[in-house]
């Protein structure tokens, strides 16, 4: 069980750890919205990995194959899906500067609420097959005790715990970004800067293709 245990963690950190897409639009959204909408895309993304990580387990050695022809073609739909997130956002940042400097004006567009970001974040999430390539790896290789379902479930709830507690610190980190610049150019400036980085990395990701 210990074993399945830190397999777990190290596994959930693995794929969450590294920098990407998704990882600067939970910072945004916590920054630029409020700490809910970004916890709530956090645990969207955990909510993947850990559906990834049990696909992995109950049938990795079919998965992994039927999915790997089809990971081109979801990386692109994920890299559309992520154009047209960072457009939302800069399009939303701008309207709420205009509104900071004319209240007169009209409002700024209304949030989505924290279940709608959750799903769209797992939606996202899901269109990347390497994830579950990723957690069939480790568990063909034997990490996770393959054919024992206690140490599997350990692996695969310690793989979301490690994804979760990451992309909420990522959150929170985005949060704090948003108290310290709370001023009309401060907000104006994390947005711009968090969804074109979001742009940069989608486009990046499509031209690999």
């Amino acid at each position: 069980m210990t074993d399945a245990l830190l397999s777990g963690l190290l596994a959930g950190y693995g794929i969450a750890v590294p920098v990407g897409a998704i990882s600067v639009l939970i910072v945004t959204l916590a920054s630029r919205v409020s700490l809910a909408r970004g916890l709530a895309a956090a645990l969207g993304v955990a909510t993947a990995d850990g559906l990834y990580a049990l696909l992995a387990l109950i049938g990795g050695a079919t998965l992994a194959p039927l999915l790997a022809p089809a990971a081109g073609a979801l990386e692109l739909a994920a890299a559309a899906v992520l154009v047209l997130l960072a457009a939302h956002g800069l399009r939303a940042t701008l309207r709420t500067h205009r509104a900071d400097r004319d209240p007169a004006g009209p409002p700024p567009p209304a949030p989505a609420s924290p279940w709608r970001t959750y799903a769209s974040l797992l939606g996202l999430t899901l269109l990347n097959p390497l994830t579950v390539v990723y957690f069939s790896a480790l568990v063909l290789g034997g990490r996770t005790g393959p054919g024992s379902l206690g140490p599997g479930l350990v692996f695969v709830l310690a793989a979301f715990a490690a994804s979760a507690s990451w992309q909420a610190l990522l959150a929170t980190g985005g949060a704090l970004l948003r108290r310290l610049l709370t001023g009309p150019r401060g907000r104006l400036l994390t947005g711009l800067t968090g969804n074109l980085v979001v742009l940069a990395l989608a486009l990046r990701l499509a031209l690999q293709h």
